[in-house]
């Protein structure tokens, strides 16, 4: 059958004149057996405008020399123990998955008992018999576009189909490939290996080109979701034409340009074929950009002559995957030897060595490739080990042949039960039985590796890591560096990383760098890895829940040096080892020492004239409250917490109303004895030690109920406060504000009261007028509070300085108090006793006189 028939030229050669000849010409290559494995190879390149390109040295002639080398090898071993042998009948799909499953129709002709087949012609001209040749098993195909169509014939007629290069995460569905297997793993395996490339490198912004193909569509799409896990943003992805045909040249400069538009992306993922690879290198070089990009590739063009032969500096710094292979025994020697005169058996033999030796092969047929090689073979060239570039993954198509050999053996061993030679439960072989067989298979491949095929029916998953580099000046080579295995990339340390210019360390590819812990993330529309930096403003932090945005800090904490984190500000308030604090306790300290020595002073005077004419109920009583005052400043130095708060706000209040109650109750007493003796020689009401008790504990009670409102209606909690935002105060609540005025309300109104009735007392005979020293305290205390009040407001944000000045108040009016009312009667009792007697208080001399029911009245108390 003509395919192309004149009227053609090749792209490679837009010049010549039109050939008129049958191209391609179907060809097999036959070994006769009595069990027939197909094969599918890419013996030729794919190309645009013609059905077939040029003849692929590695990936085609090489494999399937393989495979025929691999047959030669295990036949003697099944007729030696089950007395039968393999056969072949392999075809070319020239890479392209239409020409291929037209081509593996002839793998099921023998099933469907279709006679005859002039399509398929040997050297000599004659017609090969294919009459009820039954295929029983399909070595192949390479790509796995082609695969997939083949795959989804053979399942029709129950055929089992091994690939040796096929490896598209797709073909793992059994459910849609029941009859698929392959001994190369699958891409999955790839992208999980090639992500962890790109995080070693510590790149974050790269670029996917993918081949237009399942093998590439699915690469990608895998890759798209995991790199997106790995928070590594793609710059460009961009399609490599392949299932609709051959890209030109202005398709290659336009993806490179693409790719240069992002010039941060130095990183570069190619998954795709050594032919599509091989074009996107020329338009780097085309357009002056191989510094621009370092390549990570697949292992659809990693290794390949066709790529780097031309390209080296391009494809220098390229890391790459392939699955992990080592040399078939033997098989070097044996290709080494091949010749066109003894290699009948392979069809398109000669046009490799045309191919390789850039020669006319006498009375070889014509090509569109070596029409203009004027150079006759002589037939005394020799392939030799410096001028062959070898297949690194041929193993896998050995283990393909290696497995349908195994599964074959076991197959006979179980329904011929030990007969020699094919019995009739093999005549013909059952595909789906031979599928079960061929799942288990379990053997050591002739590269030496132990092989079976895992629950997806892929092979193992191992890979090794290839670096191409430049070894010497000028002189480039694909060196193995490390490998993936298990799920982990494992780099050689002996062996170093170089990339372009002789450089150690990788380039950068990476949009934006990480933002300082101070700074926002502010992102470039569309671009999930590139944004500008923002300096968040004083008092902010970058948001740990959203790097977009600044967050103040709460108050009473403050940033940390790197502006990471909010750190809280240290409590401040008056501590007992402050210096405000020892000066306040210190004053305190000595007013309860000086009320202790007053206390034991009247103790031991206590029926003296001088101490009872004081009134000495109401003396203790006053001498209790300037003890409380005095014991004040020590709770302003504790912690503030709730309960030492609801202390102080009770304390403040209560010790002032006791001494000014008792104040109050001692005047109001005077004036009435006076004012009363005036009018009258009766006896005034209520002036005895208890009634005067009883009025001062009333007074008291008052302020007792007015505290136990202001608990119940505002009770003082400890709280902190921030007068700036820099202060972090711990403070009782009644300090943040004017509310410890109620506190003093009604002891202001005792102060008045008894300024008033020390004013109204003023003229009272100098030796019983006490109520000039208690008019002279309230003066004094009325100025002390005066002066308070606005220290107390105007120290807001200087919390010590305004519990100091508050204890300071108040240990000084109490000073007040037991100065001016008690050192009197001190001076009297400790210097003067002899005055301390009734006389001095009946003294005549007086200048006012006083009835003497006035002095009996008096005396009395």
């Amino acid at each position: 059958m003509t395919l192309a028939i004149g009227q053609i030229q090749t792209s490679s050669n837009a010049n010549k004149q039109p050939f008129n000849f049958t191209w391609p010409m179907k060809k097999a290559a036959e070994v006769e057996g009595d069990l027939i494995l197909g094969g599918l190879m890419m013996i030729h390149e794919r190309q645009d405008d013609i059905t077939c390109g040029p003849v692929m040295p590695q990936g085609g002639i090489q494999a399937l020399e393989t495979m025929l080398y691999t047959i030669d090898q295990v036949n003697p071993i099944l007729l030696n123990t089950v007395g039968f042998k393999i056969g072949a009948h392999i075809l070319d799909d020239c890479d392209k998955d239409t020409y291929g499953l037209e081509q593996a129709v002839a793998f099921i002709k023998g099933s469907i008992n279709n006679i005859g087949d002039t399509d398929y012609k040997c050297r000599d001209g004659t017609v090969p018999d294919v009459r009820n040749k039954i295929i029983s098993g399909v070595v192949g195909a390479s790509s796995s576009v082609t695969s997939i169509q083949v795959a989804n014939l053979l399942r029709l007629f129950k055929i089992p189909q091994v690939s040796f290069f096929s490896s598209s995460p797709e073909l793992s569905n059994k459910q849609r490939f029941e009859y698929f297997t392959r001994t190369i793993p699958s891409d999955h395996h790839q992208v999980m290996a090639i992500v962890q490339m790109i995080r070693f490198l510590k790149w974050s912004y790269i670029s996917i080109l993918y081949e237009e193909s399942t093998y590439g569509i699915k690469a990608f799409e895998e890759l798209e979701v995991l790199l997106a896990k790995n928070n590594i943003c793609i710059a460009v992805k961009e399609r490599l034409v392949k299932d609709s045909g051959v890209a030109g040249e202005a398709a290659y400069n336009g993806i490179v340009h693409k790719l240069n538009s992002k010039p941060k992306a130095k990183g570069v993922i190619i998954f795709g074929s050594d032919q599509e690879v091989s074009g996107v290198m020329r338009a780097v070089r085309r357009n002056n950009l191989t510094a621009n990009f370092n390549w990570i590739g697949s292992d659809g063009w990693a290794g390949r002559l066709l790529v780097s032969e031309g390209n080296e500096p391009e494809v220098e710094g390229t890391l790459a995957f392939l699955p992990q292979a080592h040399p078939v025994r033997g098989f070097d020697n044996y290709f080494l030897s091949l010749t066109p005169q003894n290699n009948k058996r392979n069809p398109w033999f000669i046009e490799f060595w045309e191919h390789h030796f850039q020669c006319r092969y006498p009375s070889a047929p014509l090509t569109p490739y070596n029409q203009d090689w004027h150079r006759m073979c002589t037939g005394r060239e020799k392939l030799t080990p410096e001028g062959t570039e070898f297949e690194g993954q041929l193993q896998y198509v050995s283990d393909a042949v290696m497995a349908f050999a195994n599964a074959f053996k076991d197959m006979h061993h179980t329904v011929c039960h030990g007969r020699r030679g094919l019995c009739k439960d093999m005549m013909p072989i059952d595909g789906s039985e031979l599928l079960k067989y061929l799942r288990r298979v379990e053997f050591t491949g002739l590269s030496g590796d132990r092989f079976q095929f895992d629950d997806h029916g892929d092979g193992p998953a191992r890979y090794d890591l290839i670096h191409f580099k430049q070894v010497s000046p000028g002189r480039y080579r694909w060196q193995r560096i490390g490998e993936y295995h298990s799920g982990q990339l494992k780099l050689d340390v002996n062996e170093d990383l170089r990339f372009r210019g002789d450089q150690p360390t990788p380039p950068e590819s990476i949009c934006s760098h990480p933002c300082n812990a101070s700074q926002a993330k502010k992102y470039v529309e569309g671009e999930g890895c590139c944004w500008t930096c923002v300096e968040c403003v004083l008092y902010q932090i970058r948001n740990p829940d959203d790097e977009t945005q600044c967050s103040a800090c709460p108050l009473g904490t403050l940033p940390n040096v790197e502006r990471s984190q909010c750190l809280t500000i240290p409590e401040v308030y008056l501590r007992p080892d402050s210096g405000w604090a020892i000066g306040a306790m210190s004053f305190s300290a000595v007013g309860i020492a000086l009320t202790f020595t007053v206390l034991g002073v009247f103790l031991r005077h206590n029926d003296t004239p001088v101490v009872r004419a004081s009134g000495r109920e109401l003396s203790y009583v006053l001498l209790s409250g300037i003890l409380l005052c005095y014991m004040v400043s020590f709770l302003f130095v504790l912690r503030p917490t709730d309960v030492v708060c609801g202390v102080q706000q009770t304390a403040i209040s209560l010790c002032f109303s006791v001494v000014y109650a008792a104040l109050f109750t001692k005047t109001n007493r005077i004036a009435r004895i006076f004012r009363g003796g005036k009018k009258s020689a009766g006896r005034p009401g209520l002036i005895s030690p208890k009634s005067q008790l009883a009025i001062c504990g009333g007074l008291v009670a008052i302020q007792g109920l007015i505290l136990l409102a202001w608990l119940w209606v505002s009770p003082s909690v400890a709280k902190h406060v921030h007068p700036t935002r820099e202060d972090n105060l711990l403070v009782c609540s009644s300090f943040t504000d004017a509310s410890y005025m109620m506190a003093f309300a009604y002891p202001i109104l005792l102060i008045l009261l008894c300024t008033v009735y020390a004013v109204v007392t003023r003229k009272i005979p100098a030796a019983f007028n006490e109520s000039k020293y208690i008019g002279f305290t309230m003066y004094t205390t009325c100025v002390i509070w005066l002066a308070f009040v606005p220290i107390y407001f105007s120290t807001a944000s200087h919390l010590p300085l305004r519990i100091t000045s508050m204890s300071v108040t108040i240990s000084l009016s109490a000073t007040v108090t037991l100065a001016c009312l008690f050192s009197p009667k001190l001076y009297i009792i400790i210097f003067h006793p002899e005055r301390n007697v009734r006389q001095v208080n009946t003294s005549t001399h007086h200048t006012i006189q006083l009835s003497s029911s006035l002095w009996f009245n008096f005396l009395r108390l």
